[in-house]
């Protein structure tokens, strides 16, 4: 099996430069194949020279919520004629990082919807855009940016070169099949009419496979049917096929992206298959809806171009209605079926076993990754309770109804597999292994990192056990409990005032860390304070039949879930103090120096040296103090 694995690319590498010797066509087709894999190689690398600066938050502002995404899709798909090249894009964007998947979903759900605009030019207008006519100045203006010496010139540069790659490619691909588009015989001798659908919209997905263009597609759809080649029927089946056919492209693309571009991808054919099999079987309903919809519109009885427009139109619609309610099933099952590339796990990045020979230096490298632990757990339950990034850097609370899409597409266990579980082993061996030679209070310091970073993995937990009832009682649906609703939504508030207020503290100046630890203090007194009055507030919505028994015993258990979480972050933040050890231990001698400045930065830097991944409060950004 070894050897024939060897033998595989030398094999597939002779049979494709001997296709490539026989064929001019094929030369074009495989051509075309690779300027389009580059392209999309070059728009993932110019994307990734934007990342976390102004594009990304310009992008993140237009598909911050579901149905900005869906209006993104829907509007520059409409804009660019070209649903495939908006499915890159998007897989592009997700592979940088850019978007989530949840975004990136709504993005194709709406480039479904904004691809039927070409049906309605063409269908009213005979309007025809060829994209392809832009891929030589696009390159020119891309090569010419790339040799900046400006790094966001040269992002720019790469995105335009690589959206020229792709015009290009699609160009040439379509070169190439160009000698099989008029050997495509749209007449079928098939007299069963749900036998005959499925050829027509076989010959659908064919043709757009072949074509690389469900625009290109429709304008023969559209010209047959005018021209009384084919019945209206089979040019609606034909539709049908080309709507799922276009998914092609997005899977060429994802060839060449990680595991969350690919993940779009899947879901891209997922919806456009679900789709289209909807639209089959519900044919003759949608059929009568659209002879309604002519009869408003007061289109002629032999009008069926754009009769075939609006039943475009109206079965992507029906589309994105049925899989929005399936939005987060979809994305929790594309993340375990396509798990994120391994060079996503979170592993550690100051420990290393040199820093073990002393134990001074073993206790700072574990309490800087004791502090990276601290914040990947902070993150992963800012995104759980439905938190935008943008809103807790502007220290914003939460709303009632904010951030419940992405709330409800995060998938904790997968975070934390990712994210926590490798880190947090990694943490725990290091310190087990430094305590053996470890004595009196660091042997103690080691020891309460250890503590610090088990509250940090539990409170993620606690975050774990509440998100599903927080996102059915704060998704404020018809029909759904107020009182329920506010309370949740209260809890969201108590978590998040919480962490900022410990980030806060973490970062303030102290100079004996005695001012932290009467604020810890005082925050856990007020949690107290918080659970009693909780507990009167579910009592009296008791009393009240505001709530019944069950909601309440949610309620309760809940209730609890939160205020331990806080209480475990709490407790993480008091035990990564430290305080008590920099007026007690003695200086460092002339050899723990030295080995300390090679240990402890991944970039070997002494611990004084500026730097990014520099802990200490100078290097953060001050909080502003929030009312308790």
């Amino acid at each position: 099996m070894l050897y024939f694995k060897r033998l595989l690319l030398p094999l597939a590498l002779v049979i494709l430069a001997l296709a490539l010797w026989n064929s001019d066509a094929f030369q074009q087709i495989a051509a075309g194949i690779a300027i389009f894999l580059f392209g999309m190689l070059s728009l993932e690398q110019g994307f990734r020279a934007f990342s976390g600066g102004l594009f990304e938050h310009l992008l993140q502002r237009c598909t911050d919520r579901l149905w900005k995404s869906l209006l993104f899709g829907m509007t520059t798909t409409s804009l660019m004629q070209s649903s495939s090249l908006v499915s890159i894009l998007s897989i592009s964007f997700l592979s940088a990082g850019l978007i989530s998947l949840g975004t990136g979903l709504g993005i194709i759900f709406g480039a479904n919807l904004g691809t039927t605009t070409g049906a309605w030019l063409i269908a009213a207008f005979g309007l025809k855009i060829k994209i392809s006519a832009y891929a030589m100045p696009l390159l020119v203006f891309g090569v010419a940016l790339m040799f900046q010496d400006k790094k966001r010139w040269q992002g720019v540069g790469q995105i335009l070169a690589g959206i020229g790659f792709l015009f290009l490619g699609i160009h040439h691909m379509k070169e190439g099949f160009s000698a099989f588009q008029s050997d495509i015989d749209l007449q079928f001798a098939i007299t069963s009419t749900p036998l005959r659908l499925l050829a027509y919209t076989a010959t659908g997905i064919v043709a757009t496979v072949i074509m690389q263009s469900s625009h290109a597609s429709l304008v023969l759809i559209l010209t047959g049917l005018s021209a009384g080649h084919i019945v209206y029927q089979d040019a609606l089946a034909l539709a049908i096929g080309a709507n799922v056919g276009t998914t092609i492209t997005a899977i060429l693309g994802s060839l060449s992206a990680n595991n969350e571009g690919r993940q779009l991808a899947a879901g891209h054919l997922i919806f456009n298959l679900v789709t289209g099999a909807v639209a089959l079987l519900g044919l003759p309903l949608l059929l009568a809806a659209v002879e309604w919809l002519a009869g408003q519109l007061a289109l002629a009885d032999d009008d069926y171009t754009l009769r075939l427009a609006i039943f475009h139109s109206l079965f992507n619609a029906l589309g994105i209605a049925l899989m929005l309610p399936l939005l987060s099933r979809l994305q929790q099952w594309l993340t375990r079926w396509l798990p994120p590339s391994n060079n996503r796990i979170k592993r550690t990045k100051y420990l290393n076993d040199a820093a073990l020979q002393s134990s001074r230096g073993a206790l700072q490298v574990a309490r800087k990754e004791s502090h990276r632990l601290y914040r990947f757990s902070r993150d992963i339950i800012i995104r759980a309770i439905g938190w935008s990034s943008r809103d807790y850097r502007h220290q914003q609370l939460p709303r009632s109804g904010d951030g419940l899409p992405e709330m409800a597409g995060h998938d904790i266990r997968l975070a934390y597999d990712t994210r926590l579980k490798h880190l947090h082993a990694d943490i725990t061996r290091f310190i087990s292994l430094a305590r053996e030679n470890a004595r009196g209070k660091k042997d103690e310091a080691l020891r309460q990192l250890s503590v610090a970073c088990f509250h940090m993995i539990e409170a993620v937990k606690d975050t774990k056990h509440m998100q599903r009832n927080l996102i059915s009682y704060c998704s404020n649906q018809p029909g759904s409990n107020a009182a329920m609703a506010a309370t949740y939504q209260q809890l969201r508030e108590i978590i998040a005032a919480n962490l900022l207020i410990l980030d806060r503290l973490q970062h303030s100046d102290n100079d004996d860390g005695q001012e932290l630890l009467l604020e810890l203090e005082h925050r856990q007194l007020l949690l107290q304070r918080q659970q009693r009055l909780l507990d009167e507030r579910i009592d009296e919505l008791i009393r009240q039949q505001a709530i019944d028994p069950l909601m309440a015993t949610s309620l309760m258990n809940d209730k609890e879930y939160a205020l331990r979480l806080v209480s475990n972050l709490i407790k993480a933040v008091r035990s990564l103090s430290g305080y008590y050890l920099h007026n007690s231990l003695p200086p460092l001698d002339e050899n723990e120096l030295t080995l300390l400045n090679q240990t402890l930065s991944p970039n070997k830097q002494p611990p004084n040296t500026t730097s990014p991944n520099t802990l200490s409060p100078a290097n953060q950004a001050p909080h502003k103090r929030q009312p308790e």
